[in-house]
């Protein structure tokens, strides 16, 4: 085993915190340890040393000023003051046991995140089943890519954001990317569609904004927000129509295809044109830029995938690319771009609803058994399934009275934020494990410091699959303990008194176990090895070697072929009227992250992206008088947001665009639609329709 202790002042090779990139740094401990510097990490072949602003920057939220260092309890006046960690987690404790007797185990929630490492993910969905023995589990992963994982799931068998490495990105003929803006949500990954280009390569880009990513494209679609799978449906018609399917392919590796040929032959260019606002040639050119090329690949991200009907647009573009035969062969195949940290980890190994370690079914009998058998328990008293992220935030306070909350920030997060924001202050009893006073931990009952990322030693699982190593490099303050310790010390409280170590590498090992099998087979991975290798790819049984590029040989279904699945275009859940007259898009900006909780916190990043605006396009502007920097009152059948203008012809003219890292007035998840896609249970961030007009006197 080699030696992972923290040598003061010694310069520690770990990972960036915020995305799914999960950039290679060195950090440096300054003199006297009171400050950190971040260096280039050159050797780490996905950055290969570039970081962004965020990563630059990120320990500047190690900062005694910024961060929370103590437990707090809030008093019968109603405040959050300082206490004892004994005092803290007796009080988690006692709440969350009381809500258990009085309403049974399924009155207690938890709620985790995409941040968290593998192994206090794991400990996280093992502490719900075994020691609150409650079925009200999921985490805000399920925001993330979760339409993306289902359609995985469905075609190809198996889920991982990328089946390859960055690094083939360059090396294929064409790229198609749907719905991500590369250049402001992962900066160092531009590099790999610049060098896609200089190698001779095509980039199409599809957004209805002409982003600072769709401003490198060779070929940019501006489709109206909500039409992708029309969009992907027309392109499969016009490859059917012009003779460039891949039959050989589609014989040997698939099934299903009559079906979904049908499906898309429906789809006919005029109709798709009336649909997306894409004229009929510029569908053509997408199609000949594609085919044209030995290879290709579709990359989707939160645009396609953030609908109620994400899932069936995500299906789409896969079958376009076992159309065409780019799927399960070298430069070639769907993937999609994982946004947080750890968001693919994340629900691998227990925080989601329906999943046990390992990518297990939780209502696979042979699954229930084995994980089971690893952590003690009788299967039986394994609790099932229970409700998606938004459906229990939509729960608290009625059918779930408590929650646990660990890494999330839900008050600024979720759709329809202002009512989850009332259904998280109904609650009887909330705790909330995090590094700052988030808006969600401001309205705990307790709230629990914990360490960071600089701070602890853990795995993270990239967009890649690639099983990363985060070395702990500081010591944390006083008056900060991690999320195991916190598990630990609960599970002690509530009668658990096993089973629960607060050693990272400990809780690794038995993840291994638990996960030895399964789809996602972490058994043959150990620190050594991520430390020796820059990371491991997933599955790795033990003995192997990992899976850089999977579905290479076969697909993950059991007769080895990739499903096609027969799909058609429908309206997002709400369609523009007389009332609401525009549609409302979001989005990320380069200087902050996710729901800002983290980078609002960092001087420089707030001096680059102060706060929320609503982007518009000059034409709409003229129409409403609305006057560039002047407020602007977006409103939507579920509340009101006030950001100001920033007039621009690089959005569509039906369409607004708000970021959404900011809480207060400015909030954009205000606005958004919780309506559900039926099987993912994503909300459908990316469209609601809104009403936009000057506001009027003092805001």
């Amino acid at each position: 085993m080699l030696n992972r202790m923290h040598t003061p002042g010694s310069t520690t090779a770990t990972h960036c915190p915020y995305c799914a990139l999960q950039c290679g740094m060195n950090l440096r401990p300054e003199p006297g340890g009171a400050a950190v510097t971040v260096e280039e990490r050159a050797d780490f072949p996905v950055n290969r040393g570039a970081l962004c602003g965020k990563g630059r920057t990120a320990p500047a939220v190690l900062s005694s000023r910024v961060r929370l260092t103590e437990p707090l309890v809030r008093t019968h006046a109603g405040r959050l003051e300082p206490a004892t960690w004994e005092e803290a987690l007796d009080a988690v404790a006692a709440g969350l046991a009381r809500t258990a007797r009085a309403h049974g185990p399924d009155a207690v929630g938890v709620f985790g995140g995409g941040g968290l490492t593998n192994e206090k993910a794991y400990a996280l969905g093992k502490f719900a089943r075994v020691a609150l023995r409650t079925s009200q589990i999921d985490y805000n992963g399920r925001f993330c890519m979760s339409s993306a994982a289902a359609a995985h799931q469905r075609a190809f068998g198996l889920d991982r954001g990328l089946p390859f490495p960055l690094e083939d990105i360059p090396r294929t003929g064409c790229v198609i990317l749907v719905g991500s803006n590369l250049a402001e949500t992962m900066p160092p990954a531009l590099r790999y569609l610049t060098e896609l280009k200089a190698n001779g390569g095509t980039l199409i880009v599809i957004d209805p904004r002409r982003t600072r990513t769709a401003e490198q494209a060779d070929l940019h679609l501006a489709p109206r927000p909500g039409t992708d799978l029309a969009l992907a449906l027309g392109l499969l018609h016009l490859v059917v129509a012009d003779g460039r399917t891949d039959e050989e392919f589609i014989a040997a590796r698939t099934t299903g295809w009559e079906e979904a040929r049908a499906a898309a032959m429906a789809h006919w260019p005029e109709l798709v044109e009336r649909i997306t606002g894409v004229p009929v040639p510029a569908l053509r050119e997408a199609v000949g830029l594609f085919c044209a090329p030995d290879s290709a690949m579709v990359l989707t991200a939160r645009g396609p995938e953030q609908q109620s009907k994400g899932t069936d647009t995500v299906g789409a573009w896969i079958n376009l690319c076992l159309a065409t035969g780019r799927a399960g062969r070298p430069l070639s195949g769907y993937g999609c771009l994982t946004g947080q940290g750890n968001g693919q980890g994340g629900r691998e190994h227990g925080q989601k609803a329906d999943q046990l370690p390992g990518y297990r079914k939780l209502t696979d009998p042979a699954a229930r058994a084995h994980v089971a058998g690893v952590w003690g328990v009788d299967p039986d008293s394994l609790p099932g399934p229970g409700r998606s992220a938004y459906e229990l935030l939509d729960a608290l306070g009625t059918d779930v009275k408590s929650l646990l909350l660990m890494g999330s920030n839900p008050v600024v997060s979720a759709p329809r934020a202002a009512h989850i924001e009332d259904r998280i202050r109904s609650l009887d009893f909330l705790a909330v494990a995090d590094v700052v006073l988030s808006e969600t931990a401001a309205l705990a009952d307790v709230v629990l410091p914990v360490t960071q990322w600089a701070e602890e030693t853990g795995t993270t699982t990239n967009l890649e699959g690639r099983v990363l190593l985060r070395r702990r490099a500081l010591t944390p303050p006083p008056g900060v303990r991690s999320d195991l310790d916190v598990l630990h010390g609960l599970a002690a409280r509530l009668g658990v008194e096993k089973g629960f170590p607060t050693s990272p590498e400990e809780v690794f090992d038995e993840l291994r176990r638990a996960s030895a099998g399964g789809p996602a087979d972490y058994s043959g991975i150990t620190y050594d090895r991520i430390e020796a290798e820059q990371g491991v790819f997933w599955p790795c049984p033990e003995g192997s070697t990992g899976t850089e590029r999977l579905f290479l040989d076969r697909f993950a279904t059991d007769d080895g072929r990739a499903r096609f699945v027969p799909v058609a275009h429908r309206d997002a859940a709400e369609v523009p009227d007389a009332e609401y007259p525009l549609l409302l898009t979001t989005g990320r900006v380069v200087a902050q992250y996710q729901s800002g909780a983290q980078t609002r916190r960092v001087d420089e990043l707030n001096e680059a992206a102060p706060g929320p605006f609503v982007e518009l396009h000059p034409r709409l502007a003229a129409r409403i008088g609305a006057v560039d920097g002047s407020p602007l009152a977006v409103t939507s059948r579920r509340g009101r947001a006030v950001a100001p203008a920033r007039i621009t012809d690089a959005i569509r003219a039906d369409t607004v665009f708000m970021p959404f890292h900011w809480p207060g007035e400015g909030r954009a998840n205000t606005l958004t639609n919780p309506a559900l896609d039926p099987t993912s249970r994503m909300p459908e961030f990316k469209i609601c329709a809104v009403r936009v007009e000057p506001v009027q006197g003092p805001v």
